[in-house]
Parts: structure tokens; C-alpha cells; sequence
């Protein structure tokens, strides 16, 4: 018997052709999943869609679009236990990228027909579900510039742009972050609180590599002196999150933690998984293995080997059924 699957599309996602977009889906996943589709509108987002889905019983939530509709999605399902299936076509993809899902639609297919999940963390922000991350001050500024309009025009470069633009304005406010064992007071000018995050959120790269998995959210205290410093601590958190590194400025911190309060004066914009929410205070806690996403069957949760690019390299696999030892 097919499994089935409630498919959750929104058409104004990506620079493709939506209609090529959700036959190729159909054709790559209806063979073996009963598919019952639900388009967004500007009226009934992800959230409303998945939330209903749900309500009825689906045995699983597949969602396609942009980050916005995938984490919408996401939030409706967290502690439900139903898994969630990813296809990603949007500009960043960061949701993709940070769950290392692949983000072409045969390959997204592919891992969902495969039907391999795991737990992942997911987290509340003022009581709404964040899977990826909340950034305060400079981050959420820089989503606000980066429009749609943009976005489809430039891709991630907009990303980028926007960042530098808004270089030009740095405002620096004062931060208190508390925690369940202290209050840390500092002056900022950007706090990212990350569940999970892309090499491509570089406010985010702090610590040497985000784990999403491990009960824990990452936080990112970027404290520059100057517009240049400002640039120069952008540039190396960009490396830090190239080289799984963790960052070593002066006027870079960070911290894991369970829970976090923060205030900040004067009172900062805040941007929960791509979408303004408001401003400070907030207050983040980590819903531990609370998401249930396909993954790919070649995923490995760390690299915790390179091999490949070694001259003249061969591997050769052993019989799995010698005994180790022997």
C-alpha cells in the first residue's frame, strides 16, 4: 500500500517555472505516495496548511517552497512526531543548507522517498517555533532590506548587499543576555540565537560548527568597534563558518545554552526564521529533538573524515561479516 503524504506547495517561491515545478514533483513522488495537494495563497500560509493537515491525521507533511514556507511548516509539526519532508526552492535555501537536505528537486525526492528521518531540535521565541534562528539588531535589519524583489533578482548575493548596506548605519545598543546561571551585559551591534544555521547566516558562526541536534542553542555576540571592524568581523565569521572553525576576535563571543532572556536598549527589531516578529525583549528555549525531518541515507551527522582529493586514493571496503579482530 502507498504511503500518503500531505504536500504543501507555495507557487511564488524561486525562479522556476511553479507549474514545470510541481509536475516534476508529482511525477518523481506520486509512483509511491499518495499526494494530497494544498497551494499557499496570500490568505492561508504553511502554518495554516500544515496546522489542518495535522488536525486530520496526515502520516506525513511534505513542504515546498522558501524558507518562509518550510520553516511555517516546520512549526506546525514540532513534538507532533510527524516526519517532515523537504523541498526546498527558494533564493537562500538556509533551511536546506542547515539540515544538509539537498536542495534540487530530484535529489530532495529522492531523500524523502527514501524515507530515512531523524530528530532535530527545534526551539520557541516568544512562544513561536524557531527551527532555524532569531537574529537581534544587525541581522534582522539586513532581512528587511533584503526585499523579495531582490532576492529573485540577485539570489544570495542580495544577502550580502543588504549586509553591507546596512554596514553603512551600524547602530550598536546595549545587550543583557540571561541564562539559567547568569547575566551577561555587553554593548552589540548583532545577537544571533541559532538552532540550526547555514554557512550563509554569518552573524550566526560563532561557535565552531552549529549541531542541531545536541539540546542546545548557539548564541553570537558581534561587537565591532567600526564600520571596518564591522566588515572585518563579518569576513571572519564567513571563514570561521567555511572552515568549521570557531571564531577568535576580540569582539566576537558566544555561548550554548538551554535558555536565554534577552533585552536590549534602545529596544532592537528581531527576525525569527526570515520574518520580523518585532522587537526585544525575548525570551528562546530549545525544544530538544522536537522536529522529525527526511534526511539523506549518505548523511553523516559530522565529518569526521576527508579522504577524498588524496592523490592516486583507493579504498577498498572489507567484508562485513569478518569478525573485527580476528
Amino acid at each position: 500500500m502507498n504511503r500518503s503524504a500531505c504536500l504543501i506547495f507555495n507557487p511564488v517561491a524561486g525562479q522556476g517555472d511553479p507549474e514545470l515545478e510541481l509536475a516534476m514533483i508529482r511525477s518523481l513522488l506520486e509512483p509511491e505516495i499518495d499526494l494530497d495537494i494544498y497551494q499557499t495563497t496570500p490568505e492561508i500560509g504553511a502554518d495554516e496548511l500544515a496546522q489542518a493537515a495535522v488536525e486530520r491525521g496526515v502520516e506525513a507533511i511534505i513542504a515546498s517552497g522558501g524558507d518562509g514556507t518550510l520553516s511555517a511548516a516546520a512549526m506546525a509539526i514540532v513534538n507532533t512526531d510527524i516526519p517532515l519532508g523537504i523541498i526546498s526552492r527558494g533564493t537562500a535555501n538556509a533551511f536546506a543548507a542547515a539540515l544538509r537536505i539537498p536542495d534540487t528537486i530530484d535529489a530532495a525526492c529522492m531523500t524523502i522517498l527514501q524515507g530515512q528521518t531523524r530528530y532535530v531540535d527545534a526551539a520557541y521565541c516568544n512562544g513561536k517555533p524557531m527551527v532555524l534562528l532569531t537574529g537581534i539588531g544587525f541581522e534582522a535589519e539586513t532581512v528587511e532590506l533584503a526585499d523579495r524583489d531582490a532576492k529573485r533578482r540577485f539570489g544570495i548575493i542580495a544577502y550580502v548587499l543588504a549586509g553591507v548596506q546596512q554596514l553603512q548605519n551600524l547602530q550598536s545598543f546595549e545587550v543583557e543576555i540571561e541564562t539559567e546561571d547568569r547575566i551577561i551585559k555587553t554593548t552589540a551591534s548583532a545577537v544571533t540565537v541559532a538552532n540550526a544555521a547555514p554557512p550563509s547566516s554569518v552573524l550566526a558562526q560563532g561557535p565552531a560548527g552549529i549541531i542541531y541536534d545536541d539540546g542546545l542553542l548557539d548564541l553570537t555576540i558581534v561587537a565591532p568597534a567600526s564600520k571596518a571592524g564591522a566588515i572585518a568581523a563579518a569576513f571572519h565569521l564567513f571563514q570561521t563558518a567555511s572552515t568549521s572553525s570557531a571564531a577568535e576576535r576580540d569582539d566576537i563571543g558566544y555561548l550554548r545554552g538551554n535558555r536565554f532572556k534577552i533585552r536590549a536598549e534602545p529596544p532592537q527589531k528581531v527576525v525569527l526564521d526570515g520574518e520580523m516578529i518585532g522587537t526585544t525583549p525575548i525570551e528562546i528555549h530549545c525544544v530538544p529533538a522536537g522536529l522529525k525531518i527526511f534526511v539523506p541515507f549518505d548523511q553523516v551527522i559530522d565529518p569526521a573524515e576527508k579522504l577524498e582529493g588524496l592523490p592516486n586514493l583507493t579504498i577498498e571496503m572489507k567484508d562485513s561479516n569478518a569478525e573485527v579482530g580476528e
